[in-house]
Formats: structure tokens, C-alpha cells, sequence
């Protein structure tokens, strides 16, 4: 955040956006998104920031007191650790900026063990350096159980210090490291050996003006050398791209990475601008794909008319009806008149076929595609059923009726003859680091907790199933054709 910061205020927002969240999404400068209690937060420049009870509606309500710009969050055993940029960025004028933490047993301010520490601070400029003390991100290092915090702005270098994840305080001795240039609000991943130096380049709080995106580059040491995928270094301005503008928002900034499961993850950011929305600044949810060893933003899922096709055989998923032939005028292959015209086969129709598929519920099962009518499913977002963390739930029906896909009490999968809105009938679709998707019903029949772990499951070739889910195995992973 390094220009003055623009006076906000809040919209509701409806399902008909296409890349922000639903309700009241609106913030600028989003922390990483921390879990408490059953709920999700994100702070955001000013002292307030977002609350929602399922990851997708989201209201205001969040409370951080200091002021200042671009906190970030993490959870360090049961306290939760909060870190700011108490000026800076060109507020007030200069670049003589502030970073300090703070401690909180909770994030829900309705809680009576709601009470912040009082903030320590654990680095700063001057105002003069080739420096600018602003947009902190946090790093536990899964590897080592050490603390670090990348800052800065393009108004002089990107800064790596160490606290003490006791503390939240300098770690004694530390001297800060630069690690790049020519980006801001920062942020530090490690994956698979690598650490990942995720960056925002470009114009900030300029509305549709704006050119924030995110890059990124990785190292095998925490202290860099950070090169990005054609081996520029970040201390020299390089950096590759995870996320531009696109779908009328711009100016993506401001990476955060949460890992919902095994090979389910999300970024967040805000958007500087939603053109369908007045140009305002909103919280974006994507999910966080991983290609080559590299972090790229994958594209919400909004449904459509596809193929289902299971990543173990690539056979669609379908209803259990009998195949019904298509009638062709055949001709010998070594009789063939080249001078005739050639007329297109039309597609088989849904009334050709439907007067032969059983009344009730039909069971589902996976073959050949034929773009046939019992193969064709039309996916559709049910706002009014909430939604998870990243995308609302989703009815699947054949194409052209009401027949819907459930799960069933003994964690089977049957289609119903009408979609009623049941939460057997309502779908969670993630997409996983690798692109494929997986498909978890809201509910099983007779339990009472919101569905997390059973998933669409090819059990064999031909039998879809409700299974564990397990990143590992093809069995658990679907792809959506057009």
C-alpha cells in the first residue's frame, strides 16, 4: 500500500458477481484468511475487516485496533499472532514506517477473551533509507518452527527479518535482509522444498487505473536467493506472474494461501477494482493451482453444461438407462461418392431417448462418452444455500430436465427425479492443485454435520461411489468438459 489510502465504504454485493464474494466483500489490503471457532476472518487496511460463517457470505464486524495499513494473521499454537504497518507507504506524506505485532486468544470480538496486547514493534524506517516499513507478511517455517516476516515497498527494497513465534518480537541479534525490489505487500509460502516469495507489482488505489498484480519467485533458502522461472532474481526485479487482471476486476494484491485438505488449496487477494461494482475494492477468493512447481491462480467454477469425466478411466459419469442407437444412412468406406454433399448428423435429442428411462430415481454409473442426452449434466450455483470457503453449492441435473444427482444414506450416489434444494442434492466443487476437481455433497441422508470428507468416488471404472477423500488416488478426481 504505498499511496494515500482512498476513503472506502460498504456495498452489497449480490450472486451476480462473477469473481468477488457474496454479501459484503469489501476490503482493501486483506490478511491471510485465519479459521476461529468455526468462522473466518480477514483484516484489512484501516483497523476493520471481514466475518463470515461459512467462507463465502461475508459481512463486516472484524475488529483490530492500531490503525495503519495492511495487517496480516497466523495462528501460533492457541493464540493468534497480528501484524501491521503502523504508517508508512506515503501516509502522512513519508516513508518512516512502523511494523508491529500483537497477540490475541481470539478473533471474535463478541468473545470475553477478546483482548489484544499491546503492540511491540519489530521494525521500521526512517523515512530517509532506501526503505518503506509497511504491508508485513508472516511465515511459520514448517521445517524449522522459526518465524519470519518479509515488508516493504517499492519505495526501496523488500526486507526479511526473524521474530520469535513466542513473542512475536524481533529475535535478538537479527539484522533485516533484502530480498527483492520493484513490488510490495509480500508474503512467504514454503512447498515441497521450495519457499515462495509471492510479491504485488504494479499501480495500487487507483480504481479500474490500477495494474497491481501478484508474481512470485522461490529458493531453497528462506533467505533467497529469490529467481523466478527464467532465473531473474527478485533483488533484481524479477518475478513471474500468478495473477493479473481479468473477468472485469483488476489489480489483483495482496497474497494470502490457505490449505483447505490435501491438495485443496486457495489464494486470496483483493481486487483494486470490480467494474461491475463501481470500481470498488473487493475480497477475491481463487483457488491456488501448482504447475511445474510454480503457484498460479486458478478460475472460480461457475457451472455450465459438461461431460463429468473421472480422472481413473476418463469414462463420464451417466445415468444407469440403456443405450439407445442413433440411426446413420451408412455407406461402404470403399464406396464412398465424394461428390455428394455432406450433411452433418445431428446430436441425439433428450424426447428421442427419455420416454424410455425409469420414473423414479436412477442410479448413476460411468462409460464411454457419446454425447448422449443421459450423459450431459447442467451445473448450476443455488445461492440461497451458502456456501464454503471459495464458492456457493451447486445443483447437478441431465441437461434439459430437473433429474438431479444425490447421495443417498448408505453413501451412494442415484439421481431424483426433481431437484427439491435437499442438501443430498447440493454439491461442494473445488478445484485441486493439480485442475482437476473434486465434488462433495453438502449432506448424507441421516447425519447431521455438514458433509467435509465423503467425495464423488470412482470405485471402479464403471461404479461412482461416496468415498473418503484422497488426493492421492485418480479415484477421487473429476474434469469438467465442455
Amino acid at each position: 500500500m504505498k499511496r494515500n489510502i482512498l476513503l472506502l465504504s460498504i456495498c452489497l454485493f449480490s450472486f451476480t458477481q462473477a469473481s468477488a464474494q457474496v454479501g459484503q466483500p469489501y476490503i482493501h489490503d486483506p490478511s491471510t484468511i485465519a479459521e476461529c471457532d468455526g468462522k473466518y476472518y480477514t483484516f484489512g487496511t484501516g483497523g476493520g475487516g471481514l466475518i463470515s460463517d461459512d467462507g463465502w457470505l461475508w459481512h463486516g464486524g472484524a475488529e483490530r485496533p492500531g490503525g495503519g495499513a495492511a495487517p496480516d494473521v497466523l495462528k501460533i499454537g492457541d493464540r493468534y499472532l497480528i501484524i501491521y504497518g503502523a504508517t508508512g507507504g506515503g501516509l502522512g506524506g513519508g516513508h518512516n514506517g512502523r511494523i508491529l505485532t500483537m497477540w490475541n486468544k481470539t478473533l471474535d470480538p463478541k468473545s470475553p477473551d477478546f483482548r489484544f496486547t499491546s503492540p511491540v514493534e519489530v521494525a521500521s524506517s526512517d523515512g530517509m533509507e532506501d526503505q518503506d516499513a509497511i504491508d508485513p507478511g508472516l511465515l511459520l517455517d514448517p521445517t524449522t518452527g522459526r518465524l519470519w516476516v518479509s515488508y516493504g515497498t517499492y519505495f526501496g527494497t523488500i526486507r526479511l527479518i526473524e521474530l520469535d513465534p513466542k513473542t512475536g518480537q524481533r529475535m535478538k541479534g537479527n539484522k533485516e535482509q533484502d530480498i527483492a525490489i520493484d513490488c510490495e505487500a509480500t508474503d512467504l509460502i514454503y512447498r515441497d522444498g521450495w519457499y515462495y516469495l509471492l510479491g504485488t507489482h504494479g499501480t495500487c488505489c487507483d480504481g479500474v487505473n490500477s495494474t497491481y498484480n501478484i508474481v512470485v519467485g522461490r529458493s531453497k533458502s528462506v533467505t533467497g536467493p529469490y529467481l523466478d522461472n527464467v532465473g531473474r532474481d527478485m533483488l533484481q526485479g524479477g518475478g513471474r506472474m500468478v495473477i493479473a487482471a481479468g473477468d472485469r476486476v483488476c489489480g489483483p494484491g495482496h497474497f494470502g494461501r490457505t490449505i483447505i485438505d490435501e491438495g485443496v488449496e486457495i489464494m486470496t487477494c483483493h481486487y483494486e477494482a470490480d467494474f461491475d461494482w463501481v470500481g470498488r475494492s473487493v475480497l477475491g477468493i481463487r483457488p491456488l493451482l501448482w504447475r511445474n512447481g510454480w503457484p498460479i491462480a486458478g478460475e472460480r467454477f461457475r457451472g455450465g453444461t459438461f461431460e463429468i469425466e473421472s480422472e481413473r478411466r476418463g469414462y463420464s459419469l451417466e445415468l444407469a438407462v440403456d443405450f439407445v442407437r442413433m440411426k446413420q444412412d451408412r455407406e461402404r468406406f470403399w464406396q464412398i461418392d465424394t461428390t455428394k454433399a455432406v450433411k452433418p448428423i445431428p446430436n441425439q435429442t433428450l424426447p428421442e431417448v427419455i420416454g424410455s428411462w425409469p420414473k423414479g430415481d436412477i442410479s448413476a454409473r460411468c462409460g464411454d462418452y457419446m454425447f448422449r442426452p443421459w450423459q450431459r449434466w447442467t451445473v448450476t450455483p443455488v445461492p440461497e444455500a451458502g456456501g464454503y470457503l471459495g464458492g456457493p453449492y451447486f445443483k447437478i441435473v441431465i441437461e434439459g430436465t430437473n433429474r438431479a444427482l444425490a447421495a443417498t444414506g448408505n453413501c451412494e450416489v442415484t439421481t431424483v427425479p426433481q431437484f427439491t434444494g435437499d442438501d443430498a442434492q447440493l454439491w461442494r466443487i473445488e478445484q485441486l492443485t493439480d485442475g482437476t476437481f473434486r465434488l462433495l455433497p453438502k449432506r448424507i441422508p441421516g447425519q447431521t454435520n455438514i458433509n467435509t470428507r465423503l467425495c464423488l468416488y470412482s470405485a471402479g471404472d464403471s461404479t461412482p461411489t461416496l468415498a473418503p477423500y484422497d488426493f492421492g488416488t485418480d479415484n477421487s478426481k473429476w474434469n469438467f468438459r465442455k
